[in-house]
């Protein structure tokens, strides 16, 4: 577990041989802050097994105080999203602010969305950006809301909570690109294990005006998390193969794609009775196409595989990088090149992920303010040493993710 005394920089160093042994997964932190919310909107019932992770607790401590002047969502983009539909619906008054970054992630499709149903919102600073004034909740009727599906699935999902509270429920009618179907699918089904009654359709999304209904939930393990030990199985020495528990085969997150997206990249999934097993194999594929529309926190992850295996990713599906802890294909770009590898455009939509020259051996990982740029480049360290700076931003996700890769026999 980090402390406050973590250094400032970390190098890692494998000393060799195949990677074996069990690691310890955090609990999902997309299904724990949506149960918080959900919890609190239903009045009673226990959680299980909620993420560590920064964004967690601190939806925890902020619900906890609702009655509150000023809210603080810091640098987690669930926070301020869940808790601007969850303030304004239930009707406080109080500032909604976070860190700089924050204050330079659009939220304009959701206040609008929540303007329409009757919150009274207004800008402290730049318009369509926090922080925000939450002003009061004077409910509308229950008329179709048209909602922008391209930006974030995070909008959507902090509507569709809410839903249950309306007079006459909610219908959305998503426009445009959807991007992250699959946590729009997660938020509906712990919605319904709540007592909710959802219906998703293609661009349609119907919410009964329904009470929750308290109950107990245990979180999954996550697939997002685990997609690092994938990376370090695929880069590890020949014989590896590595134990995952707590993950589901009928999963809610959508980051399980990760069990596809590796098959090409050289590991193999087992499911067993506590979670799954993995097996890395020589068959790789030389070229792949990959999309991650539904699945985005992938990609970091994917594009330093890539390059460390010598497979040529063609990718797809990152639009909403752009907006996330900080512009993530930028900062991709830049620390490839660190590596000789490349992420290069190729046409509108797609990147190109290889490794024309690939060197590992004392390089330093800036990362920017992000956990998935610490972790997604830690796996490079199975090839030669390498230094990841600011590691303790792992706090966000996975707050004991460098104590794991210590027991698996990295040091640190």
């Amino acid at each position: 577990m980090l402390t406050p005394h973590f250094p400032d920089s970390l190098t890692l160093h494998w000393s060799g041989g195949p990677l074996r042994g069990t690691a310890l997964l955090p609990a999902s932190k997309s299904e724990s802050n949506r149960a918080l919310i959900i919890q609190a909107l239903a009045g009673a019932g226990t959680l299980h097994n909620l993420s560590e992770a920064n964004d967690t607790q601190l939806m925890r401590r902020l619900l906890a105080h609702p009655e509150a002047a000023e809210f603080d969502a810091e640098d987690a983009g669930t926070v301020m999203r869940f808790l601007t539909a969850y303030l304004a619906a239930t009707d406080r008054r109080a500032l909604l602010t976070g860190t700089a970054r924050m204050q330079e992630r659009p939220i304009g499709v959701l206040v609008d969305a929540l303007r329409q149903l009757g919150a009274r919102i207004g800008y402290e600073g730049r318009e369509g950006y926090p922080p925000l004034r939450l002003q009061g909740w004077a409910p509308a009727a229950g008329a179709p809301l048209s909602v922008r599906g391209d930006i974030s699935s995070q909008f959507i999902s902090a509507l569709m909570m809410i839903g249950p509270l309306l007079p006459a429920g909610l219908h959305l009618q998503l426009t445009g690109h959807i991007g992250s179907r699959p946590y729009i699918l997660m938020t509906a089904a712990l919605m319904r294990h709540f007592g909710a009654e959802v219906d998703v359709q293609e661009r349609d999304v119907h919410v009964a005006a329904r009470p929750y209904q308290p109950a107990d939930y245990t979180v999954e393990a996550d697939w997002s998390a685990a997609s690092y030990w994938y990376s370090l199985v695929a880069l590890a020495p020949e014989g590896s193969q590595l134990h995952l528990p707590g993950l589901r085969r009928h999963s809610w997150q959508g980051d399980q794609a990760i069990v596809r997206l590796m098959e090409p990249l050289g590991v193999r999934t087992e499911f067993v009775a506590d979670g799954v097993l993995l097996r890395q194999v020589p068959e790789r594929a030389a070229r792949v196409a990959m999309n991650f529309t539904d699945c985005p926190d992938l990609a970091q992850t994917i594009a330093v595989v890539a390059a460390a295996t010598g497979v040529v990713v063609d990718m797809t599906g990152l639009e909403s990088l752009r907006i996330k802890e900080t512009d993530r294909i930028t900062a991709l770009q830049r620390e490839l090149a660190k590596f000789g590898a490349v992420l290069a455009p190729e046409g509108r939509d797609m990147f190109r992920a290889s490794a024309p020259n690939l060197h590992v051996g004392g390089q330093t990982v800036h990362t920017y303010h992000d956990h998935r740029m610490a972790m997604a480049f830690a796996p490079l360290a199975l090839r030669g040493d390498i230094t990841v700076e600011a590691p303790a931003v792992v706090r966000k996700s996975y707050p004991f993710f460098w104590e794991e890769l210590r027991q698996a026999g990295f040091e640190l």
